[in-house]
């Protein structure tokens, strides 16, 4: 990687306060290219590419769903596992809200609002993830531990 001046977002302040470890990466963000195009760019397995995904619940609480690129979440498996009703994303700019991040860009780390947080169980048996640092474009590569010890992550097999 160049010299690149990395962004200073809220998820790298918060990493950085916590003394997280982890290793900036930046990429050629494309709009909708999802982690396909993350794991392309950073010729990674999209497996270890983590998505962060705003979702509410039928009372319109917020959450964050940690899950591996290539998997969907099961939200009736995770409604199932919360006790509600139904669990659904919420709409980009909820989204946008309630994390403080653009979609796209949205870190579980430093977010606007403090939500839950759920984990697929798998992420954690990892050597090392890729997730957003705050910014689209930007991913921070760390060991999940990090993760488990900085969010302190519900976790959960609702992946699919």
């Amino acid at each position: 990687m160049s010299k690149e001046k990395i962004a200073v977002t809220p998820a790298v302040r918060m990493l950085r306060a916590e003394k997280a470890q982890f290793v900036p990466h930046l990429y050629n963000y494309e709009e909708k290219g999802g982690t396909a195009v993350s794991a392309r760019e950073l010729g990674v397995d999209e497996h270890c590419i983590i998505k962060t995904l705003i979702m509410e619940d039928d009372a319109r609480q917020p959450l964050v769903v940690l899950m591996h690129g290539d998997c969907q979440v099961s939200t009736k498996e995770l409604a199932r596992v919360l006790g509600v009703k139904s669990v659904a994303p919420c709409s980009p700019e909820v989204a946008n809200r309630h994390s403080g991040y653009l979609v796209g860009g949205t870190s579980p780390f430093g977010t606007r609002r403090t939500m839950p947080v759920y984990m697929e169980e798998t992420i954690h048996e990892l050597p090392q993830i890729y997730i957003n640092g705050g910014k689209r474009g930007f991913l921070v590569a760390m060991d999940p531990q990090e993760v488990v010890r900085l969010l302190k992550p519900v976790l959960v097999r609702v992946g699919i």
